[in-house]
């Protein structure tokens, strides 16, 4: 049986996580609307807004640009989790600097929902490596994340069961959007020439997406950024990228672009120029406020940037049009 996380085995001892062992509503439901959601980071934190609706305002702790992995919370950022009706994270270990402060308020007896720990729990989707860690960026696959829609509909209505209803309809809609996204990225991402296929990044957070569209993935450091890169890991990626001429990798808004300017001054000493593809969106969503800023907009932009490096076919301003950022 595969270890269970850190994270995950200390607060199951205090709080019901939104993996369904408990039936029946973890609150007398909100004392008046909208009621507040808390939320650690932005790609929870939009589904959140999309499925809760009128009914909830959400706040997101983690803006972006930050990695969660390094996160470590503010007093104004626990005041927000304690001042929330309904907290929502990731889990996985993705915000292990904040297990501490989620503990302690899943203690006053708040709902508190595990995302992610939820989905492993429910069956084989999510994966691990060698070591049975498991891989929080689930978010990268958008067939993941209709699974995260869902567990979030379900631990909307355990503390509103008034609202099931209205959240079983809004989280019905948004998964429509999410299956459109993901054909989308199935499309151009297969448009790449099969040689081509490669995604070289600074963190392997993309094994989710590497998956769902048949794509090699390589991250410089491992699944987080507190891992650190050697020599010898910088010296396997340059033969790589070499023996494979791929044309391009990716820098990642929230991880320091050194280690890919050495992957690219490494292969040029060796005769093969690369160039930087451009940046994606790993553990953070763009600028608050932009299409972007939402969570299919970060994918949009992550699939449109890759297939368009890699020589594959996609629209400069991917799904929807509403691009701004891409090569």
């Amino acid at each position: 049986m595969k270890q269970r996380t850190f994270l995950l085995s200390l607060i199951t001892a205090t709080f019901f996580s939104a993996c369904g062992k408990k039936e029946s509503s973890t609150s007398d439901g909100p004392s008046e609307y909208p009621y507040q959601v808390a939320a650690t980071v932005g790609m929870i934190a939009d589904v959140v807004r999309n499925v809760a609706g009128e009914r909830a305002e959400v706040k997101g702790i983690i803006g972006e640009g930050v990695d969660p992995h390094l996160y470590k919370p503010t007093t104004s950022d626990v005041k927000a989790l304690q001042a929330a009706d309904v907290v929502f994270y990731n889990g996985l270990l993705l915000e292990g600097k904040m297990a501490d402060v989620l503990v302690k308020v899943a203690r006053t007896g708040k709902p508190v929902f595990a995302v992610t720990e939820a989905i492993q729990e429910q069956g084989d989707y999510v994966l691990s490596d060698e070591a049975e860690h498991y891989d929080p960026h689930v978010w990268m696959d958008p067939k993941g994340w209709i699974k995260a829609t869902e567990v979030i509909s379900t631990s909307l209505s355990s503390y509103d069961p008034d609202g099931a209803d209205a959240y079983q309809l809004e989280a019905a809609s948004y998964i429509k959007e999410l299956e459109a996204l993901d054909a989308y990225a199935k499309k151009v991402i297969s448009s790449i020439p099969k040689e081509r296929r490669v995604l070289v990044t600074a963190h392997d957070a993309f094994s989710y997406l590497a998956r769902a569209y048949d794509i090699e993935v390589r991250g410089i450091q491992g699944m987080s950024t507190e891992s650190e890169a050697g020599v010898r890991d910088i010296e396997e990626l340059v033969n790589f990228l070499v023996e494979k001429k791929i044309p391009a990798i990716f820098v990642e808004s929230t991880v320091s672009d050194k280690n890919v300017r050495a992957l690219i001054e490494g292969t040029k000493a060796r005769g093969h120029e690369v160039k930087i593809g451009g940046e994606l969106f790993s553990d953070a969503m763009g600028v608050s406020g932009s299409y972007e800023g939402t969570y299919i907009g970060m994918i949009d932009h992550n699939v449109t940037t890759i297939a368009r490096a890699l020589g594959g076919k996609a629209p400069q301003k991917g799904l929807h049009g509403k691009l701004t950022h891409t090569h």
